[in-house]
């Protein structure tokens, strides 16, 4: 290897990051673990979590022998992810705090002070992700300064690196990394990249990694825990009431707490009620949240999109689409849901319209569209706005037919 290269790993603390760092230092790394904390949390029985997940990913270290660190990003994660995030739930939206918290806390402050205060040549990370180069060419890259100009010298010759899906399709992450930055990304390895969620438990249990092997996998939003999503939302927004009204009918069915407790496609708690509702829609301006009668109703299916302006891994649109305006690619917007095809144009303002193959329930504003070509990431951009509904368009079709039966009905008689 000649030079012993250093990589500073985000050690979590959980066995994906533990096995990561394993297989670095089998390799013959210079490793360094740092431990990050972004949320001061406590559970139901007032302990911190991250304090125990601290300890765990201290004990992984002290068992490799490898330099263990804790940096905490609590101030920027409440300004940079928390805030914003509590900004969208009040304009109606559903953010995705996992992706937000990759691009602004872990692949860009964490980085920076991997690469910068403790002078590594690369970051790892536990995730079941994959890039389009080899770990000796991540060592290659020149640290070089910032431009200082506002655009890129046009000649300057590229290969952005790409960001492609781990072997294990069923834990492939690239849905929660669509967010960060080339610069990140260039620096970044990823050991868990050929590797099953099965093989990686089955070497954290040889390398005698009980601890972390006995822990429950993370699931749902970190600062959450075992609470109920409104309870704890409410302790940060006003509680505006409103009415669940019938998206069939207009008859209003019950009373909420605030739309920002709701999400679509979400069964709806309304008393009185024997059968399930849905939540269909919102309306932020009069406080009503639209229900359906049954998890299907066509209210909840649309097949077109907008997106603010896109986030490409690779910085530049693919070539097809700059040249033609339009490609044919897949879409996601929740993690490990089928991908779907669909046709993308691009717009004037960097933002994309994205066209389904056919109606997707639930598509929710404030989520990220993540496209996908082959087994490439190609980026995402978070959704704002959405195309009428199946139920819309069937309303429209209704009074079409309406009115064109009634102008048969009443056209007059042809001259004899």
């Amino acid at each position: 290897m000649g030079v012993l290269r250093h990589i500073v790993c985000a050690m979590s603390g959980g066995v994906d990051s533990s096995v990561t760092a394993l297989v670095l230092k089998r390799k013959g790394y210079n490793v360094t673990g740092v431990f990050m904390k972004n949320w001061d949390s406590l559970d139901e029985k007032g302990v911190c979590n991250s304090e125990k997940d601290c300890e765990d990913a201290y004990k992984v270290c002290q068992g490799l022998d490898i330099p263990f660190h804790q940096v905490s990003y609590v101030k920027e994660y409440w300004h940079e992810v928390f805030s914003k995030l509590l900004k969208e739930y009040e304009r109606g939206r559903t953010p995705n705090p996992d992706i937000l918290c990759n691009k602004h806390i872990k692949f860009n402050h964490f980085f920076q002070y991997a690469v910068n205060s403790l002078g590594a040549d690369a970051m790892a990370t536990g995730h079941y992700a994959r890039t389009s180069q080899e770990d000796d060419e991540v060592f290659q890259q020149k640290r070089t300064a910032p431009l200082t100009t506002l655009f890129r010298d046009r000649f300057e010759i590229r290969r952005p690196v790409k960001l492609h899906q781990g072997a294990d399709l069923v834990k492939d992450q690239t849905f929660f990394l669509s967010q960060i930055s080339q610069d990140a990304l260039r620096r970044t390895v990823f050991p868990l990249a050929g590797l099953t969620k099965d093989y990686v438990k089955k070497m954290a249990a040889e390398a005698g990694f009980q601890h972390v092997l006995r822990k429950k996998e993370s699931m749902g939003i970190c600062f959450i825990g075992e609470r109920n999503f409104e309870d704890f939302i409410l302790e940060y927004l006003e509680p505006k009431p409103g009415n669940f009204v019938s998206i069939v009918d207009g008859k209003i069915m019950g009373e909420h707490k605030g739309w920002f407790t709701l999400t679509l496609g979400q069964r709806a708690r309304i008393g009185g009620q024997r059968d399930p509702w849905f939540v269909v829609d919102k309306d932020i301006t009069t406080g009503e949240v639209f229900v359906g009668p049954t998890t299907n109703h066509p209210a909840l299916f649309r097949d077109t999109l907008r997106t603010d302006r896109f986030h490409w891994i690779t910085v530049d649109p693919p070539p097809e689409l700059v040249r033609t305006q339009m490609m044919e690619c897949h879409f996601r917007f929740l993690h490990q849901m089928p991908l779907m095809p669909c046709t993308v144009t691009l717009n004037m303002d960097g933002s994309v319209w994205i066209m389904l193959a056919q109606p997707m329930r639930a598509l929710t504003p404030g989520q990220f569209a993540v496209l996908y070509r082959g087994d490439e990431c190609l980026g995402s951009g978070k959704i704002v706005r959405l195309g009428p509904s199946e139920h819309t368009l069937q309303l429209g079709r209704d009074r079409a037919r309406k009115v064109y039966s009634d102008t048969e009905y009443h056209s007059p008689e042809p001259a004899s």
